[in-house]
């Protein structure tokens, strides 16, 4: 069975440990989006100005998360990315809908945890978090289901240059608040922290537009940042280390 506590570092998140993770693409009319779309082409004029490389390609959001006995289907459908940033720049204003992802969250053998500081050049510029991405079609399976696990994989070997241990395990923790789904696999390597983050800094240093400004070593909750971590990141950090 999932058991679920209240993450203390952010107030508003719960915490779910679960054993499986799905999601499906569903269809779903977005009153939301449809009768605020003058003011989601404004945001993008005004985000496109500021962040030139931004693409309005398709994404998809959550209208729906069921949990039971320990596993999670989330439903999900597909907007273009402007829509998707009004909605998070706006402040979540439709309770009914939530930005869903998946990330791999890197453990070193010495205790730490990795992050990443976003680039200048990305829409979430000086954020601190774990690699990930939203979910979009490339994620999508021909039997209709999302690969949430698959994408959580992709974007972190597109984004750190590591690959997973073998035989690591597939489990996971959902950070829901703040109009997020955060689909969390914690991930233990052989490696201690600064070997890790020295990996990732050979691989940024590869990249001729690398996601990430820098890594970062987490090791205790005087780490964790409230300005530039979101509410997700600082409950899964305030869960792992000790007071």
């Amino acid at each position: 069975m999932s058991v679920e506590i209240v993450a203390e570092a952010a107030p508003g998140f719960s915490l779910t440990r679960l054993e499986r993770v799905s999601a499906r693409r569903v269809d779903h009319d977005w009153a939301w989006a449809r009768d605020n779309a003058e003011a989601i082409d404004r945001n993008w004029e005004r985000r496109k100005a500021k962040t030139p490389g931004l693409f309005d390609g398709p994404v998809y959001l959550a209208s729906g998360c069921a949990v039971t006995d320990g596993a999670c289907e989330a439903s999900l459908f597909e907007v273009p990315y402007s829509r998707f940033i009004a909605f998070r720049d706006a402040g979540v204003p439709d309770a009914l809908v939530a930005n869903a992802f998946a990330a791999i969250v890197p453990h070193s053998r010495d205790g730490a945890v990795l992050l990443g500081a976003m680039g200048a050049h990305t829409a979430n510029a000086g954020q601190i978090y774990f690699p990930c991405g939203t979910p979009d079609p490339g994620d999508l399976r021909e039997d209709g289901t999302v690969d949430l696990a698959g994408s959580a994989v992709r974007e972190f070997l597109e984004e750190t240059g590591l690959t997973l241990p073998d035989g690591a395990e597939e489990e996971w923790v959902l950070l829901r608040g703040d109009g997020q789904l955060a689909f969390l696999r914690p991930v233990r390597f052989d490696s201690d922290a600064e070997t890790l983050k020295a990996r990732i800094e050979a691989h940024r240093g590869g990249e001729d537009e690398p996601e990430l400004a820098h890594s970062i070593i987490a090791r205790s909750r005087t780490d964790i940042d409230a300005a530039r971590m979101p509410g997700f990141v600082q409950a899964y950090l305030a869960s792992v280390f000790p007071e």
